[in-house]
C-alpha cells in the first residue's frame, strides 16, 4: 500500500475528499487526513482488483465509497457498495474489501 505523503494542511477548506487521493495502477494509496487518539479518517483509492484480505478491528468502522464501486465482506457476507453509499463494520467481525471497478473510500474510526 502506498501512502500519499502530502502535509497540505486542510484545516478550514472546503474539499472534495475523492480529489485527496489519486488512481495508481496495480495498487491501493491511502492518505490519512485526521489522526487522533480518539480517531481516524482516512481516504483511500484501489485499482480495479486491488483489496485489503480479511481482518478484524476493536471498534466499528464506517466505510463510505466516494468513487466507484467495492465488494465488502463482513463475516463472509458480501455487499455491492457504490459511490454515495456507505457500510458500518462491527468492531470483532472479520471483514474484507476488493475493487470490483477501481474505487475510493473514506474510512472513519472512532475509538471507544
Amino acid at each position: 500500500m502506498k501512502k500519499n505523503e502530502q502535509k497540505e494542511d486542510l484545516l478550514g477548506k472546503a474539499l472534495k475528499a475523492k480529489d485527496l487521493v489519486g488512481y495508481d495502477k496495480g495498487a491501493v494509496v491511502s492518505r490519512t487526513i485526521i489522526q487522533k487518539k480518539t480517531g481516524t479518517v482516512t481516504i483511500f483509492s484501489f485499482d480495479k482488483g486491488q483489496g485489503l484480505s480479511e481482518h478484524t478491528a476493536p471498534f466499528d468502522a464506517m466505510v463510505e465509497i466516494l468513487d466507484g464501486e467495492a465488494e465488502i465482506r463482513i463475516s463472509g457476507k458480501p455487499s455491492k457498495v457504490k459511490a454515495g453509499e456507505f457500510i458500518i463494520m462491527p468492531a470483532g467481525k472479520p471483514h474484507s474489501l476488493k475493487a470490483v471497478n477501481k474505487f475510493k473510500m473514506a474510512l472513519v474510526m472512532i475509538r471507544s
